[in-house]
């Protein structure tokens, strides 16, 4: 949520924050602006407007946007509605600000400092700049410490001064700031996705910590005033990943990559045909010595989740929890240290997973985080991280993010049934040459596409769709319903099959599309009873099935798609892309933004 963006250097500082805002644009958002600073001190120029940031440069186009330092933003409405008052940057005396969170005591900072009248938004981000504003003498690092401690809940800040031309000052706390050298200036920003066109080199503002870009250097200090150090990452994935690529939109382009990231995933991480964590430094008494597992996680990420806990119960014999982690703190949840917590989070921002985390550990229990983005705020708080290898992930539906997510909780489980002593070598070598098989039996889905599409097509004018599976099935199924509210806006849910009877299936009326995965060999009798029930009330049932099972009466079956054919613990992966592919057709045919759906964020940084 929010996007922010800081530039100052020998180049045209508009043209860049405007590019850069675009890249922004997946983590949500519905008005956009940019300040840039005067040459000579003074009053920045402020332009921004309520809408896209296409408006946005539209504004700008008619306006005079010179200059070579400024910041800019996009803005999810949190406090105030969606306006152009509300749009940031905010100014208030000397002080430029752009703020990603929420400042939870804004209205107390507002009646302490006399500034009910003062005010020309209804923003908590202005009520900041205010504070800041009066305590601005002249010392930008007095005045930013002075008003990080009057501030309570989670903040990113990027700020100009008037007085203090061609320069940049940045702070947070819990939501995410990284800044770059570019080779013509420097660069700040709430993502990496905006500062790999400058530079493969970046580093985390650490949380309380005040960081000042010039034309020619970057400097970080800590709230005392004593220069810090600053511990460089490096982007591993190639600048030319985070294009279309050639796709009409991102999500496309992102399910075909899913092949190789999954390959990038687990192939560095096996060794001799095993499951290997020494490059983590995961010690194997972690996963030997839990008595039970807690995943938290929101979304996509608790989906995958899902997947995990039905695997590790299932070959592993230990009691898993997988907890919604907005929900988690406020559930009296019971974990200790012989519980281990696995985090997982795409961006390995998202708020509620971090405070969750963070929780975890005060409570004693070995944490270990799944997340894609190096450096990220999960990873940092984590005792041990697994980084998945996806690359950028643009569209705001996540597709390689979740299936790299499933890559290795399919890893951790092998390594958890070794380090228990649970598998014959045979066993084990089985598993591992069915999880290495992946990214090729998904390459066979891949390249049916078209015959997916044809699938999708029965959707288009669907109110309602319903999906139905068990066990594994029903795992990814939540996910694969997800996915189609995302970018169709179509009401689907997802049911265990078995619960059909008490109740849901009074929701089936004749033509009402179902989607039916059926992979797991012991219960495809079960599962085929339960079809049954609702093709009888006059459904329009879609099949997922294993490409070597025989059904009768195929006639009666609206579409079939055969999977390719795995070991029933792996078919969730050829079927979470089969169900990915569906979503995506279904909202590119109805002329949706497939990458962009309404009133959802990429990177959910707000409690």
């Amino acid at each position: 949520m929010c996007g922010i963006i800081g530039y100052t250097g020998k180049k045209e500082a508009g043209a860049i924050m405007l590019d850069a805002l675009e890249l922004l644009e997946y983590r949500g958002y519905d008005s956009a602006g940019i300040a840039l600073s005067a040459e000579a001190g003074g009053e920045p120029k402020l332009l921004k407007r309520a809408g896209r940031v296409k408006d946005l440069r539209t504004l700008c186009a008619e306006n005079d946007t010179s200059g070579t330092c400024g910041i800019g933003h996009t803005r999810w409405a949190t406090h105030g509605g969606v306006c152009d008052e509300n749009a940031h940057p905010h100014r208030f005396g000397k002080v430029t600000i752009i703020h990603n969170g929420i400042i939870e005591n804004y209205r107390e900072l507002t009646e302490k400092y006399g500034l009910e009248d003062k005010l020309c938004s209804q923003t908590d981000s202005e009520v900041v700049a205010a504070v800041l504003s009066r305590f601005y003498e002249g010392d930008p690092y007095a005045a930013i410490r002075k008003t990080v401690l009057k501030l309570k809940g989670t903040f990113a800040l990027a700020i100009l001064f008037d007085d203090i031309p061609g320069k940049i000052f940045a702070v947070r706390n819990v939501s995410p700031i990284v800044a770059a050298s570019t080779g013509d200036g420097a660069i700040l920003s709430s993502d990496v996705a905006a500062i790999v066109p400058f530079t493969n080199q970046y580093f985390v503002v650490p949380e309380f910590h005040v960081v000042c870009l010039s034309k020619d250097r970057i400097e970080l200090f800590d709230l005392s005033g004593d220069k810090a150090c600053i511990d460089w990452l490096t982007v591993d994935w190639d600048v030319s990943r985070s294009d279309k690529g050639g796709y009409p939109f991102y999500m496309e382009k992102e399910i075909m990559e899913q092949p190789q990231v999954i390959g990038d995933t687990i192939m560095p991480r096996i060794k001799e045909g095993k499951p290997d964590f020494s490059a983590e430094g995961i010690p194997d008494n972690i996963l030997s010595d839990c008595k039970r597992i807690c995943v938290i996680a929101c979304g996509t990420a608790m989906h995958a989740g899902l997947v995990g806990k039905s695997l590790i119960q299932a070959m592993i014999g230990i009691h898993v929890d997988v907890v919604m982690a907005s929900e988690f703190m406020y559930n009296d949840p019971v974990v200790d240290k012989e519980t281990l917590v696995i985090a997982i989070s795409q961006s390995g921002e998202t708020i509620d997973t971090l405070e969750a985390l963070k929780f975890a550990r005060k409570c004693g229990s070995p944490t270990i985080s799944i997340v894609n983005v190096k450096g990220a705020s999960i990873a940092r708080a984590s005792e041990y991280v697994i980084y998945t290898c996806a690359g950028p992930e643009i569209a705001v539906a996540s597709t390689k993010a979740y299936t790299t997510q499933l890559a290795v909780l399919y890893l951790l489980t092998a390594r958890m049934a070794m380090a228990r002593g649970l598998w014959t070598k045979e066993k084990l070598t089985a598993y591992m040459k069915e999880l290495m098989r992946v990214p090729k039996v998904i390459e066979e889905v891949l390249l049916r596409k078209d015959e997916i599409h044809h699938i999708a097509d029965t959707m288009l004018n669907a109110r309602d769709v319903f999906m139905i599976g068990r066990g594994l099935d029903y795992s990814i199924l939540l996910e694969g319903s997800l996915k189609l509210k995302e970018v169709s806006y179509i009401h689907s849910e997802a049911y265990a099959s078995g619960e059909l009877k008490h109740g849901t299936i009074a929701l089936i009326t004749e033509e009402t599309p179902v989607i039916a995965v059926v992979t797991q060999d012991k219960l495809k009798s079960k599962e085929l009873s339960n079809i049954k029930e609702v093709q009888s009330r006059g459904a329009k049932v879609i099949l997922l099935i294993k490409g070597e099972e025989q059904i009768e009466q195929e006639k009666i079956w609206y579409r079939i798609f055969r999977l390719p054919v795995m070991a029933d613990e792996f078919m969730v992966m050829p079927a979470s892309v089969v169900l990915q592919l569906i979503a995506y057709y279904v909202s590119a045919d109805k002329g949706l933004d497939v990458d962009k759906p309404r009133n959802l964020a990429k990177v959910v940084t707000v409690e």
